[in-house]
């Protein structure tokens, strides 16, 4: 079916050629867009409009055609929105007409005439001259619904975002999102620096890395889990504020929250501690809930979420003996936490801080609703993090939830050379996929250099932006999510 239409559409465009159309053409330059034009002269009478002396120049993709013989109204789309524009045959003449017959729904085109407005009121552009710019071969499809047409929204973009206004209008907040971020931050004297992509130890955060090699060199590279550890080399160096926005590729599976390429928020501050952090956050989550979605109550997951400082919080090992999950002895009883946690997963060895955690993700985490900073996690898990003064079996970090789901991770930055190095050796020495493969003895290097007393966070920005847009899939929000490929001959 597909291949028939494409036959008779390029059949239309050589027909067009030979009526002295030139198909492809890069002449055509608008002096307005629809948006524009609809805001500007929305209000106005069909009379006030008619004495402009204006000739208005639009380009727009045709998304609807009504024919009545010797005239036709179109709707074209550009990025701002739509409008209606009205040809006739007494005005552009036998061969344009001909020409304009030939035109279909997806052809992008070039008009230029007056405005008016017709009897029922609608801004139309009354067409002196129509050029088309570009055949499509392809026909839009008319509407979409159905799971198979989710998949081929996000496999064939492009088109989502011809037919479908509401994932432009979360692309553009995406973008409005990125902008008022970096000026968040820069307002308070951060800088944005770069930082290596392609590492030759990936670190920072404990996942899967993707391996490449380098041909030249001859050495394996992992592309990026974090931009953790070259930020804080920075702060060593002398940038007391850092920060970037960046992509991270992490290698594991492919969910509604988890895409394997994401956007990642990592920032440092010199002399600040976790509740400097606590504060930024609230107060970045505010103002991006006010400027982007125009409120502090969001609907998020068919729940109210409400981003309004201060937000709750609460201490991992102090709920879950709060909620009856745990008797405070048992904090330090292995056996007791094994058997706890084995109704949350695998408990083979695992240190009592692991297994304290297991048992919060399983039991808490999921039914946490409001924001949340969770605080009091275990040494055992948070590798890079300073040790509680009062508590060294615990460490200054807190995980920001809402909705069962964590939406940013800060600590004030270990900054014991002695301590990390420890770490860092334990951490390789208990294996695994997710695990460092050696110590990352240049961080160490730096650290040992000095690094000043530091607190940093990182923001998953996909997920940020799908609290922000109400959506309910990382696929939403990212333009082009990694999907299977596509099978062949499909």
């Amino acid at each position: 079916m597909e291949d028939s239409l494409k036959e008779e559409r390029l059949k239309k465009l050589e027909q067009m050629k030979e009526l002295g159309e030139k198909p492809y053409r890069n002449d055509f330059k608008p002096n307005a867009r629809a948006g524009q034009v609809n805001e500007l002269y929305g209000d106005r009478e069909r009379e006030d409009l008619e004495a402009l002396p204006d000739r208005f120049a639009i380009a727009g993709r045709i998304m609807r055609m009504n024919r009545f013989g010797k005239a036709m109204f179109v709707d074209l789309l550009d990025e701002t929105g739509k409008i209606q524009v009205f040809l006739q045959k007494k005005v552009l003449g036998e061969e344009g007409f001909a020409r304009a017959k030939l035109l279909d729904i997806g052809d992008i085109v070039g008009v230029i005439g007056p405005i008016s407005k017709t009897k029922t009121g609608e801004l139309t552009i009354l067409v002196e001259r129509c050029d088309l710019l570009v055949k499509n071969l392809r026909p839009l499809p008319e509407k979409w619904h159905g799971l198979k047409d989710v998949e081929i929204r996000y496999r064939q973009r492009y088109v989502d975002l011809i037919a479908n206004t509401d994932a432009r209008e979360i692309f553009k907040k995406r973008a409005k999102s990125l902008r008022l971020i970096r000026n968040f931050l820069e307002e308070r004297d951060f800088i944005e620096l770069d930082t290596p992509t392609m590492q030759v130890i990936p670190g920072g955060a404990e996942a899967r890395p993707f391996v490449t090699h380098h041909n030249v060199l001859d050495i394996d590279l992992y592309l990026r889990i974090a931009t953790e550890l070259y930020l804080k080399r920075l702060v060593v160096g002398g940038f007391e504020r850092v920060y970037e926005l960046g992509r991270v590729f992490r290698n594991e599976g492919v969910s509604t929250w988890h895409n394997p390429e994401f956007t990642l928020l990592e920032f440092y501050q010199a002399y600040a501690t976790m509740e400097d952090m606590i504060g930024i956050t609230e107060e970045l989550f505010h103002y991006l809930a006010l400027e982007v979605a125009g409120t502090a109550n969001l609907n998020f997951l068919d729940k109210d979420i409400d981003v309004t400082p201060p937000f709750n919080r609460i201490d991992i090992r102090e709920t879950l003996v709060e909620k009856g999950l745990l008797e405070k002895a048992e904090l330090d009883d292995l056996d007791a936490l094994k058997k706890k946690a084995e109704h949350y997963g695998d408990v083979e060895d695992k240190n009592k801080g692991e297994l304290i955690f297991q048992i919060y993700e399983g039991a808490v985490e999921p039914n946490i609703v409001e924001p949340t900073f969770v605080t009091g996690f275990p040494v055992e898990i948070s590798p890079l993090s300073r040790r509680n003064d009062k508590d060294p079996s615990i460490v200054d970090r807190f995980e920001l939830i809402i909705a069962g789901k964590e939406f940013a991770n800060a600590f004030s930055e270990l900054n014991d050379p002695v301590d990390q190095r420890e770490r860092f050796v334990e951490q390789v020495a208990k294996g695994g996929d997710e695990a460092p493969k050696e110590v990352d003895e240049d961080f160490l290097r730096a650290i040992e250099t000095g690094m000043p007393p530091t607190a940093g966070e990182g923001i998953g920005i996909d997920r940020l932006i799908m609290l922000l847009t109400g959506v309910k899939s990382i696929r939403e929000v990212i333009p082009f999510p990694l999907l299977k490929p596509e099978a062949k001959g499909s």
